[in-house]
C-alpha cells in the first residue's frame, strides 16, 4: 500500500481550505483516508498551517511520502 501525505479540498466554491491527511495513494484526492493531521488555510492573510509534528513525522518514518506542496508546508512549519 503507498501512503501519501497530501490535501484534501474542504471549503465552498472559490473559498478553499484544505485538511492535511494521510491517504492511501489509490483513493480519490477528496475520498476516505487513513487519518487527518493538520489542516491549511490560504484564504486568510498570511496563510495559515496547523501540524501535527509528532503524527506528520510518525507516518513520515513508517514510509509515507508528502507531496511537493505538503513537503513545503511541512519544512515551513519545521517538521522537516
Amino acid at each position: 500500500m503507498a501512503v501519501k501525505i497530501r490535501l484534501r479540498r474542504m471549503g465552498a466554491k472559490k473559498a478553499p481550505f484544505y485538511r492535511i491527511v494521510v491517504a492511501d495513494s489509490r483513493f480519490p484526492r477528496d475520498g476516505r483516508s487513513i487519518e487527518e493531521i493538520g489542516y491549511y488555510d490560504p484564504t486568510k492573510e498570511p496563510s495559515v498551517v496547523k501540524v501535527d509534528a509528532d503524527k506528520a513525522k510518525e507516518w513520515i518514518s513508517k514510509g509515507a511520502q508528502p507531496t511537493e506542496i505538503v513537503k513545503t508546508l511541512l519544512k515551513k512549519e519545521g517538521v522537516l
